[in-house]
Formats: C-alpha cells, structure tokens, sequence
C-alpha cells in the first residue's frame, strides 16, 4: 500500500529580473518594433514624455560623450525639475508636444495591399450586386501573388453563389490591374497578359498555352519544330515571355511597411577614415516628466500616489537606460566592424572577411548571445550598399595565398565567373569550382552548387542560349 509523504528541497534556479528581460527585449528589437514599444510606455506611462528638442542648460553644450551616459541624464532630469521650482512653474505636456508626436506617428505608413487596390476597381465597376459580392469573394481569396487560392468552382460551393455571378465576377476582377491577377496558376496568369496585350493569337501565346514545360527546360529545338519555325524565332518569343510578371501581385507587400530603415550609416569623415553614426531620427527621445517628480515631494500628495509615482519613474528611467544601452551597444558593434571589414568596405562585397560573433564578443567583453542579440533585425547602411548586419558574420574559406574570403565573397566570385560566360556554352557546376580553384579559392562542386541556388542563379543546361 502507497502513502502520500511530504517532502521538502532546497534548490538554486537562475531567473531573469523583469528589467533585464525588458532590457533583452530591446535591445532585440527592430527600429520599427522599438518605435511601437516606446510608444506604447508613452500611453501607459504618465510620468515618459517624447520631446524633440531640449534646450540645452549650458550655453558650450555638453559633451557628446557624457551626454550619452545615464548620470548625465539624471542630472539634466533634475536641473530641469530645480528650475522649473524656481520659476515657480512646471512643464506639462503641450499641443505642440502632441503635434509632434502624433506627426512622428503618423510618418510610418503602410502601404495600400492587393486587395484594397482591387477592390476599390470593383466599387468603381458598374455590376449587379450578386456578381459585386462573387467579386469580393473572389478578391478575399487571393494569395500574395494574386492567384486564387482555391479553384472557382469549389469557392462558388463554399460560398453558395451562383457559377454564373462567379464566373462573371472572374472576368471582370481579371481585365484589373495589375494584369494577370485573378488566375489559378502562372500559366492561365501569362495567358491573361498575353491577350489582354492583343498577343492571343501570337506565337507567344501558343508557347505558354501548349509548351511552357519545354520552354522552361529551354527546349527550343523541340518547340521549334513542334510549331513549325526556327528556333531563332522561339529564342526572341521565350524573351518576350520572360518580360512578363509570373507573380502579378509581387507590388503589393500584405505585411505591411516595406521600407527598412538603417539603424547605423557607414561613411567617411572629414580626415577620410570610416566612422559610424546612429539613426535616431525614427526613435524618440524620451525624458521624465518634471511636473511628476516634484509631485512626489508635495506634502499633498498621498503615499499610494507617491509610492505609483516612484514605480513610474523607475521604470521609466530603466526605459530609458535600456534604449541607451542598446544604441551603445549597436554602435560599438559597428565600429568592430569598420575595424575587421576595411578591405570590404574600400573594394566590395568580394573582400567581405570571414567573421564570428564570438570575435566581437571578446573585444566587447560581451556574451555572443548579446551581440546575436544586438544585431538580430538590424541593418546599416555601408558604401555598398544596405546590408543586414547579421551578413557580416560568417564563415569562409582561405585562398592559396592566405587571404580570408567569406561566404559572401565566394559568391559574388561565382557571380562574376557567370556573368563573363559564353551564354551558348555556359559553365557547369564543376567548371566553376575549377574556375574557383583558379582563382586561389578551392571549393567542392557541391558548395558551388548550393552557393549557385541561393544566387538564383540556374544551372549551366537552363542558363544556355540558343
């Protein structure tokens, strides 16, 4: 027989503060997910306000160094509160502060998505309103693409509409822009391009109705006699088809803002040499409300709202500290980066060094996990371009004479060889590793192959021309 005992442990477990695991939280976070954090402590705490301009105490200003650090900011806190005290007044929260703030909310747009530009094609449409409501069916069933997600004929069941009004609806909802939007596949999507050019009875048209497996195998020889010409003629119908979009609905981004903006920007100085700098234009910048703080020291103020009001301010300032810390650390980075990548940052992406998150953690003293961290959804604009700082870590190999080439580097080098190859005797696979190994660069053929896909690049038999 079992009996129910009691017993009791002692153990050691490691958890993270609630502050620190705020403190993780942005310093992860994007601009854009920083931007809605910030104003989200701006709504639920009273005692945050966002200001744009601060006027400065001392007439030299302070130093930009020790303008950066925590103490300075409680020191300029409290000269703010000291004087507001002895002019007698406080500094509460303006409509030109609120203007401000809702002007900064107000930049970040998203853009109009697939199914509101058509839709508002289809409120301009004169229909009956079954077939406007087959329609609105139909446009809330596309994909990203534009294509319908299912066939029309099992959406008119689960819809319980009529074919007619349906089929109606498809017609119409395929003569909008962008053409080719509204078909099933991307074979009926060029289709519909074509004739809606006045290309139905082209050449082009029969290609992609009855050969388009051929054709995308680059099977001209057997299209040509299949149609009875030449296979110079499917050569320039196979380029036209290739102007044509296989994913009419690629313009319209359905998860929001598209535009990515750069945490840091690289670039020269006065004297030449490379230096980093911030962009904090998008982050506001944030400060304690003085009118709370001399709250605190009133005799009228009662403990449970003093007691609010310093829990307010204590979060409020580790706010503060966290988003300091974070472009601290962001820059620092960025500055290890200038150190370890100069040959890239002078030549290009074929010069980008091989490079780990450990490296920057031990000349940071930091954990690699903070700089993974610091670095996760961040981009920074360099001389060559916007780069994912995230695509400066990585492995690569070492050439013959000792250089460092980074994963990067060996496919831009792939790149190129491709570029410079006789289009109707292109390079396979194991050509191009040769071409590599030419190069001080000794790669297998299976690398090249896989470095080849991520480039979207085909391989050496789809890449021939006729």
């Amino acid at each position: 027989m079992s009996h129910a005992s009691l017993n009791q442990s002692l153990s050691q477990q490691q958890t993270l503060a609630p502050q620190m695991r705020k403190s993780l939280e942005i310093l992860q976070a994007s601009t854009l997910e920083l931007t809605q954090l910030v104003r989200q402590s701006l709504e639920t705490n009273p005692v945050l306000e966002d200001i744009t301009e601060i006027d400065s105490l001392d007439a030299e200003g302070p130093d930009p160094e020790e303008a950066d650090s925590l103490d300075y900011l409680n020191e300029t806190d409290d000269d703010w509160r000291d004087r507001s005290i002895m002019e007698g007044r406080t500094s509460p929260w303006t409509s030109e502060d609120e203007e401000r703030r809702q002007r900064l909310y107000d930049s970040i747009v998203a853009p109009e998505t697939l199914q509101q530009h058509l839709s508002h094609q289809l409120d301009l449409s004169m229909v009956e309103p079954s077939v406007r409501e087959a329609g609105r069916a139909l446009i809330a069933n596309l994909d990203e693409r534009g294509f319908l997600d299912m066939p029309a004929k099992e959406l008119a069941v689960r819809m319980n509409l009529k074919n007619s009004d349906l089929r109606e609806a498809l017609v119409l909802i395929q003569s909008f822009d962008p053409p080719g939007v509204g078909a099933e596949s991307i074979q009926e999507s060029l289709l519909i391009q074509l004739d809606r050019a006045g290309e139905a009875a082209s050449i082009e048209y029969k290609i992609v109705r009855d050969h388009l497996e051929d054709l995308a195998r680059k099977r001209y020889p057997q299209i040509a006699r299949a149609l009875g010409t030449n296979v110079e003629r499917i050569t320039e119908a196979a380029s036209r088809i290739g102007r044509l979009t296989p994913n009419p609905g690629g313009d319209f981004d359905p998860t929001g803002n598209p535009y990515i903006l750069p945490d840091v920007v690289i670039e020269r100085d006065d004297d030449g040499e490379w230096s980093a700098r911030l962009t904090n234009e998008y982050l506001p910048n944030l400060r304690i409300n003085d009118f709370y703080k001399d709250m605190i020291g009133r005799s009228k103020t009662d403990g449970k709202t003093r007691q609010f009001l310093r829990d307010q301010i204590r979060d409020g300032r580790s706010l503060i500290r966290s988003i300091s810390l974070r472009q601290e650390t962001i820059l620092a980075i960025a500055y290890k980066l200038i150190e370890h990548q100069p040959a890239f940052l002078a030549k290009g992406h074929r010069h980008l060094r091989p490079l780990t998150m450990n490296d920057i953690a031990d000349q940071l003293s930091l954990h690699a996990t903070t700089v993974s961290r610091a670095v996760a959804g961040k981009y920074i604009l360099t001389p060559h371009g916007l780069m994912e700082m995230r695509a400066f870590f990585a492995t690569g190999y070492q050439t013959e004479g000792g250089e460092e080439v980074s994963n990067a580097g060996v496919r831009e080098a792939i790149q190129q060889i491709i570029a410079q190859e006789n289009p109707s005797k292109p390079l396979s696979d194991d050509a191009l590793a040769k071409q590599l190994k030419a190069q001080g660069i000794n790669v297998a053929r299976r690398t090249v192959a896989k470095y080849r896909e991520q480039l979207n690049i085909l391989p050496s038999h789809l890449r021939k021309s006729f």
